[in-house]
């Protein structure tokens, strides 16, 4: 089995539907408008949020996310994969009615518990919503800074790229830099090259989230390839919310080719009825990718992944040597 790791994952979003499920049961909702034969269930970006936000609104208390997430890297670790990067955000916490803390803190626990039964290591990235605002942002950015959670390691911006301007969180950002946090954000999913132009402009990221319509640009692609910025590629999702028709269009294969550092992960999994498992199985049968070429991906994964040294050198060694 391939090793493989993952750097972009929303957690509220890889909530499985059987987990969903039992979640609404414990709480007296009924899941069967979003969920039918164990499978979410929506037709557009609408529907797609009405089913995310019922299934986010499952969990509400600390051991609900705790459960959550080890759950979801207890089945990555199942699949071979070694290393996780989840996606957080302070906002889900808050309108669950819980502290940011007390939510970190119960994701983390999850996190450990899933690395106690198989060895996987996990690491949390807070998030800022793009659609909830600048200065949730900021506060997100002042959280991560300040909340000395040993598995909090990265910040990023995410939600609707369609609202808002990069400078606008250029702040939010440097608060982030400045701790010490590695920094990456979405751009060049639903708009086009020009955003991920202006995240490199603005706020010089490590990696950028997507970042895949950079190929509109030759030129934008070879700056991302020359400052060697990471790629968050999720072909999945990007053929289920129709980013790209086909697998065929996809630009996976020509960023590669075209020197870009670029990864495979699942987003928000189940959704998108994918999981990390087939994003690899997909560069497998679609991008003519073989087991060596996969291995280089979770390599320049690990590589980028926002970790200390000494557990990045442990990952490296495992990746290298092929071992689980």
């Amino acid at each position: 089995m391939i090793l493989k790791a993952e750097l972009h994952c929303h957690i509220e979003g890889a909530a499985a539907p059987e987990l969903v499920v039992a979640q609404a049961r414990k709480y007296g909702k009924d899941p069967s408008p979003y969920i039918q034969d164990g499978s979410f269930v929506w037709h557009d970006f609408t529907s797609f949020l009405a089913a995310y936000d019922f299934a986010s609104d499952l969990f509400r208390s600390e051991e609900d996310y705790a459960r959550l997430a080890d759950h979801y890297l207890t089945s990555l670790a199942r699949d071979g994969a070694i290393y996780s990067e989840i996606f957080t955000s302070p906002d889900h916490a808050k309108k669950a009615g819980l502290s940011p803390k007390a939510y970190t803190d119960a994701l983390g626990e999850g996190i450990v518990r899933a690395r106690a039964k198989t060895g996987i290591e996990g690491r949390m990235i807070v998030t800022g919503v793009r659609h909830v605002g600048v200065e949730a942002i900021e506060q997100a950015a002042r959280f991560a800074a300040r909340c000395g959670h040993p598995l909090v390691t990265g910040f990023g911006v995410a939600g609707d790229e369609r609202v808002g301007d990069f400078e606008d969180y250029v702040r939010a950002v440097e608060i982030a830099r400045e701790a010490g946090l590695g920094i990456t954000i979405h751009a060049g999913e639903l708009m086009g090259w020009e955003s991920v132009k202006a995240a490199l402009d603005h706020i010089r990221p490590a990696r950028i989230g997507h970042g895949v319509r950079a190929i509109g640009n030759p030129d934008l692609v070879r700056r991302i390839a020359d400052q060697g910025v990471v790629l968050e590629c999720c072909p999945g999702s990007n053929i289920a919310l129709k980013v790209f028709d086909s697998f065929a269009d996809h630009p996976f294969p020509a960023l590669r080719a075209a020197g870009c550092k670029v990864t495979l992960n699942s987003d928000d999994p189940p959704y998108f009825w994918t999981s990390l498992k087939r994003e690899y199985d997909i560069a497998a049968e679609h991008f003519r990718m073989d087991d060596k070429a996969l291995t280089a991906v979770t390599r320049t994964a690990v590589e980028a992944a926002f970790v200390d040294r000494k557990t990045k050198a442990m990952l490296l060694a495992r990746v290298n040597g092929g071992r689980r």
